[in-house]
């Protein structure tokens, strides 16, 4: 009995692998580049040829189209059909290569993170800083306000400079003006004075010739 069914398990197992396969004809882009060596730019290319010549007439055909050659024909040639359904070949998986790639991604995942996270430091850095900047703490208020003090009592200090600097050439221009007209003055007193002196003088001097005169008669 136990024969009879290992008989069988290989019966199905044989024919599984002779109806496993890819009908060029009728195949999709993805089932043709579930074939081994037959990647996205051939399967392509094989589907443009199919269409171009009205499909395949035998396995063969595949060595005419563009980038199929014998050794892709060979590879494949056993998983391909020129007629009857598709199913699908699953591509053979490279466990050498699987633990590389896999270390790979998750390697640059953690670049992706790592960077993610310091542009994110980044930004609550430059954040932070403007916050501070935008609202000024009470030393910075302080400071502030006492430069803004120290710089009026600079420009009272300059206004009352200024004002004082005026105010003494007013002074000193209005005592050489007092000066000027007390000079002026004084030359005219002394001018009338001496007009007076010398009409008096005259006077005299015409009383005397007159009383002359008069004696004479």
């Amino acid at each position: 009995m136990k024969k009879m069914l290992l008989a069988l398990v290989t019966f199905l197992s044989f024919s599984l692998s002779a109806m496993a396969g890819v009908n060029i004809n009728t195949a999709t882009q993805a089932e043709l580049e579930s074939l081994d060596g037959i990647g996205p730019v051939k399967a392509q290319a094989i589907i443009d040829y199919r269409k171009k010549n009205g499909g395949f007439k035998s396995v063969d055909e595949l060595e005419k189209v563009d980038g199929v050659g014998p050794v892709t024909l060979q590879n494949v040639r056993k998983e391909v059909s020129v007629s009857g359904a598709t199913t699908a070949v699953a591509k053979p998986v490279d466990t050498k290569a699987a633990p590389a790639a896999t270390a790979k991604t998750t390697k640059d995942a953690e670049k992706d993170v790592a960077k993610k996270a310091k542009a994110e430091e980044k930004a609550t850095k430059k954040v932070e800083k403007d916050a501070a900047k935008a609202t000024p703490t009470k030393e910075m208020k302080a400071e502030k306000a006492a430069k803004t003090e120290d710089k009026v009592a600079k420009d009272t200090d300059k206004e009352a400079a200024k004002k004082a600097k005026a105010d003494a050439k007013a002074a000193k221009d209005a005592e050489k003006e007092a000066a000027k007209k007390a000079k002026a003055e004084e030359k005219a007193a002394k001018k009338a004075e001496k007009d007076a002196a010398k009409a008096a003088k005259k006077a005299e001097a015409d009383k005397k010739a007159a009383d002359a005169k008069a004696k004479a008669k």
